[in-house]
This record gives C-alpha cells, sequence and structure tokens, in this order.
C-alpha cells in the first residue's frame, strides 16, 4: 500500500544550502525510495522571486515521489502540518559584525520561526537545525516552542562526522564505508572534538580500531583534528563559497538515521538536548554520539574517555555556555 506523504519543510531554501537539499529530499535520499513527500520552502520576501524559481525547477523534473511544493514568505503557511523541519535559513555573519550581533539578528528569526512551528506543525514533529550558530539557534528554538519535544530538536554535526569519516578513508586509502563509529563531541564550530578512540575499519580480516591502523598519534591528535575543525573555512576559501552539496548531503543523512534507524553496531553523531551525559552541562545542545530506532535517538553510553579527549569535551562545551549566555543576553 502507498505511504501517505510526509510534509517536509526547508527554511532559506532558495539559498546554496536549499538548492541543494530540495532535490534530494524530492528524490527520496532523506526518506526512503519509497516514501511520498510534499515541499514546504520558505524564504524571506527579497528572495521570493528565486524561491519561485526554484519550485519551477521541482516541477520541471518531475520527481515521482514530489506529492505538492508549497513556496511562501509566511512562516505560518509553510510550517502548517509539517513532519520534518530543516532549518537551513539563518543571518550569516558578515565583515566587521561582533558575535551579538549576529547572535542577537539569530535569536529573532528562530524565535519567530520556533512559535510558527508550535502552533501550526504536525504533532511529533522532528526538528533539525542547520543555521549557524547551530547549536545555540537550536537551543533558542526549543525555549520558543515549549510544547515541542527536546528530544525532537537537533542540530546538524553530521556534517563534521562525515568530514571525519572522509579523512580516515584517505589516510588508510579505504572506502568511506568501511569506516565507522567516529564521533564528532560538542559545538559545531571549530571547538568541535572529532574522535576515533572508538572507531573502527572494516578490513578483509575483520574490524580494526582506527588508532591502531593509522599508527600515528600525532596526526590523529593534531592534523586530523585541525582538518576536520576547519574544513569548513577551506571549502569557501577553495570555492569562494560555504558548503553546500556536503551540508545538504549530510542533512538528509541526518534525517534518514533518525526517522529509518541507525544500522546495528553504527553510531553517529547529532547535536542533542544534553541531559548530563559524559559531565556535560545539562541544558545545552551539543553533539554526542547516538544511535536511533523507531525514530528516537539515544546517546551512547559508558565510553571510556581518556585525560586528552576529556579536555576536548570540556573546551567545546564552555564555549557553548558561552554562546547560550550572549544568545540570552539579547533576549533581555
Amino acid at each position: 500500500m502507498a505511504k501517505d506523504p510526509v510534509r517536509v519543510l526547508v527554511t532559506g531554501a532558495a539559498g546554496q544550502i536549499g538548492y541543494a537539499l530540495v532535490p534530494m529530499i524530492a528524490r527520496g535520499v532523506m526518506l526512503g525510495a519509497d516514501q511520498p513527500v510534499i515541499l514546504h520552502m520558505l524564504d524571506i520576501p527579497p528572495a521570493a522571486e528565486a524561491l519561485n524559481g526554484v519550485k519551477m525547477e521541482l516541477v520541471d523534473a518531475a520527481f515521482p515521489l514530489l506529492k505538492g511544493v508549497v513556496a511562501t514568505t509566511d512562516a505560518v503557511e509553510a510550517c502548517t502540518g509539517v513532519n520534518i523541519a530543516v532549518m537551513v535559513g539563518g543571518f550569516p555573519r558578515k565583515e566587521g559584525m561582533e558575535r551579538k550581533d549576529v547572535m542577537s539578528k539569530n535569536v529573532s528569526i528562530y524565535k519567530s520561526q520556533a512559535s510558527a512551528l508550535e502552533k501550526h506543525a504536525a504533532p511529533n514533529c522532528k526538528v533539525l537545525v542547520v543555521a549557524n550558530p547551530a547549536n545555540t539557534n537550536a537551543l533558542i528554538l526549543k525555549e520558543f516552542a515549549p510544547s515541542i519535544p527536546e528530544k525532537n530538536i537537533t542540530c546538524l554535526t553530521r556534517l563534521d562526522h562525515n568530514r571525519a569519516l572522509g579523512q580516515v578513508s584517505e589516510r588508510l586509502s579505504v572506502q568511506v564505508s568501511d569506516v565507522k563509529n567516529v564521533i564528532i563531541w560538542g559545538n559545531h564550530s571549530s571547538t568541535q572534538y572529532p574522535d576515533v578512540n572508538h572507531a573502527t575499519v572494516t578490513t578483509p580480516t575483520g574490524e580494526k580500531p582506527i588508532r591502531e591502523l593509522v599508527a600515528d598519534d600525532a596526526w590523529l591528535n593534531g592534523e586530523f583534528i585541525t582538518t576536520v575543525q576547519q574544513r569548513g573555512a577551506a571549502i569557501i576559501k577553495a570555492r569562494k563559497l560555504s558548503s553546500a552539496l556536503s551540508a545538504a548531503s549530510s542533512a538528509c543523512d541526518h534525517i534518514r538515521d533518525w526517522v529509518l534507524g541507525t544500522p546495528e553496531g553504527t553510531f553517529v553523531s547529532m547535536g542533542v538536548y544534553s541531559d548530563g551525559s559524559y559531565n556535560v552541562p545539562a541544558g545545552l545542545i551539543y553533539s554526542f554520539p547516538v544511535t536511533c530506532k523507531n525514530g528516537e535517538w539515544s546517546i551512547v553510553q559508558g565510553l571510556p574517555i581518556d585525560e586528552f579527549s576529556r579536555k576536548k569535551l570540556d573546551l567545546t562545551a564552555e564555549e557553548l555556555s558561552e554562546e547560550k549566555a550572549l544568545a540570552y543576553s539579547c533576549l533581555t
């Protein structure tokens, strides 16, 4: 029997990431090749014409799974009945702007969108925040949509997770699909901690720890970490534009694993509401290793944390606590 369509909201849909993301959703990359979708696309009034152009292209692509398109500049219309919300729209930091100025702009954006989602989205709507500062934007959204369960509000660190998988794959000359269980801890910023201590590679003789195969702790504790942390900046330098294709692809990975589940024995990284696990302060949206089953994520518990890692986990938590304080100061 044919499935009912799932309504998926993409904000900032006329932008770079949105333009890469909507065809992936319409093609079944996010929710599966048998899941029809109705796309809700939101952008700001100055982008209305471009947004209509994206809608025209979606019609022209004749995607079999795409059962409807809503393209609008009205947040209420965009949020009505949505089952999944991918929040790509935000205010980017411009040259000469202080962090507080950027935070203030995003606080007002996420405050109003939280209100529209809370009042008009479908019950149990799953939310993924992509726009930076992603962790703190997600926290603001949670504050202003109190009836959306905290477990339903997440932010994107899967891009960093996938970057870490890619770096290991390149270093060892193995297929990226054979690398698993890297972890991104903390903030989607340059303080994030890409951790390979629990990660493995599938080899012809079984699963082997990455540390053992790489056999270069100096690289794993140094250049590997900084490469993943600064990969976004490297792409801007190369393309003169920020990552769009990889961000869109990882957003699909995040939602697909959340909705359809992670493979047995595999964990992924998601920015989720901290419950105090691993001595991370509760009340932050922090990236943890998670497994997903039946549409719910669970933090992987009991992983040993060495002294080097502990410092990294604490450092990124401190930055998130500072961001949280800055965001809350914008509310007063």
